[in-house]
């Protein structure tokens, strides 16, 4: 059976006041590794998230998602430091290891996130313990960075110590085409970083278990099968990375 998850909901971090949800798994007796998951593009869209947080968080993890806008004239990068910065100084409130956190993201928050295990000196030179980017394309500045994460490695990241990267991605992705992961990939690969990338029978949407309604001009919620299956593998990729042997016990509703 899946654990079950209290979830903080509008918790204020950052001198900019943005918000945060935390995901919490109940009955937890000693500390557990933590997600630090960004959104993508759209500006303040945390919710759009709860679908994976949760799952990921029914396996065991405690997972942040904060509110961040790519919109803001730093592109993001402040919300997004300041964010990790909550989280390490903040997770054991929640019952959190400050020692082990993962930072994932998807779609532009994917990018951003591996962007920070790339070229750490934009985030004071901190580094996650793992890092999962989820539908992301690397060949682009990276809102946390400036620069561009497939760049960074091809011309610096052989002389950092690697981490695990963990990606994740759509095969019938509209937005993103999977090839940019595949990429991404076969680079870290060559430069000797531990790098594993899955594939998933979905879109851009469904990987975070969700769908794009038009109406609504942003993801919601998605029951469709090829989203729970995805969604339910990227959740189990983010505990994975994160430490925790995950299983396929994502509830359908």
């Amino acid at each position: 059976m899946a654990t079950e998850v209290v979830v903080r909901t509008g918790i204020r971090y950052g001198a900019s006041g943005k918000l945060m949800d935390v995901y919490q798994p109940a009955g937890a007796s000693e500390p557990v590794p933590v997600v630090l998951l960004w959104h993508g593009r759209g500006p303040d869209e945390r919710d759009v998230l709860a679908p994976l947080a949760r799952a990921a968080a029914e396996l065991g993890v405690i997972v942040l998602v904060p509110d961040w806008r790519p919109d803001a004239p730093d592109g993001g990068r402040t919300h997004l430091r300041e964010s990790a910065v909550f989280g390490r100084q903040h997770v054991a409130d929640f019952g959190g290891d400050p020692e082990r956190i993962t930072l994932a993201g998807w779609s532009l928050g994917g990018k951003a996130a591996v962007g920070v295990a790339l070229n750490p000196a934009a985030f004071g030179s901190w580094r996650p313990q793992a890092v999962v980017g989820i539908a992301g394309a690397y060949g682009s500045a990276a809102p946390t960075t400036g620069t561009v994460p497939i760049d960074d490695l091809r011309l610096g990241g052989g002389a950092l110590p690697p981490r695990p990267v963990w990606l994740v991605h759509g095969t019938a992705d509209p937005v993103v085409d999977v090839e940019r992961s595949r990429e991404l990939r076969t680079s870290l690969e060559e430069h000797g970083w531990p790098v594993s990338l899955s594939e998933v029978a979905t879109d851009h949407a469904g990987v975070i278990m969700t769908e794009f309604v038009p109406e609504h001009d942003r993801c919601l919620p998605s029951t469709a099968d090829h989203a729970v299956e995805a969604g339910s593998r990227t959740a189990e990729v983010l505990a994975r990375a994160a430490g925790i042997t995950a299983r396929h016990s994502i509830r359908r509703s």
